[in-house]
């Protein structure tokens, strides 16, 4: 059970370099498209799936040690992009380089998916509502900065 908690105190030191960058007056005044969903919803949707993404960790971290190397190395780099693209969208300002972090992720997550699935089933199906969410989040930041040329 310790290393149960390695894993959410890996997810909240990540969760939490995040949320030291807050949206601010900068992204209140860009431009979003109209499927903007309300500020207010971010952080329970976030909250579970930093849940499920220690959980996932220490899933594979249970499974074999001969077949855990893959998946945890994808989620360690997962984890680390995920905590870099708030600092390059609201700390920087830069969402074009968030975009680039967020494809990224992206394909981190879909990789952990893949390797995590023959060590531990219930690991790689604790992503997938953090690989749609993200999904969505890249076509929202993607929307954004085309909506804010040069912001």
């Amino acid at each position: 059970m310790a290393s149960l908690l390695v894993f959410v105190a890996l997810v909240a030191v990540a969760a939490l370099s995040g949320a030291r960058f807050q949206p601010g007056d900068w992204y209140l005044a860009l431009a979003k498209p109209a499927w903007t969903p309300p500020g207010w919803l971010f952080a329970p949707v976030w909250t579970l799936l930093y849940v499920a993404i220690a959980v996932a960790g220490w899933l594979v971290w249970r499974g074999s040690p001969r077949r855990r190397a893959a998946p945890l190395a994808l989620w360690s780099a997962q984890l680390v992009l995920n905590a870099i693209w708030s600092w390059l969208f609201f700390g920087l300002h830069r969402p074009d380089l968030a975009l680039v972090d967020i494809a990224l992720l992206w394909a981190a997550i879909g990789a952990f998916v893949l390797a995590a699935w023959p060590v531990r089933r219930a690991a790689a199906g604790l992503f997938v509502p953090y690989w749609l969410w993200v999904t969505f989040a890249a076509a929202l930041n993607f929307a954004i900065w085309r909506l804010n040329p040069g912001a």
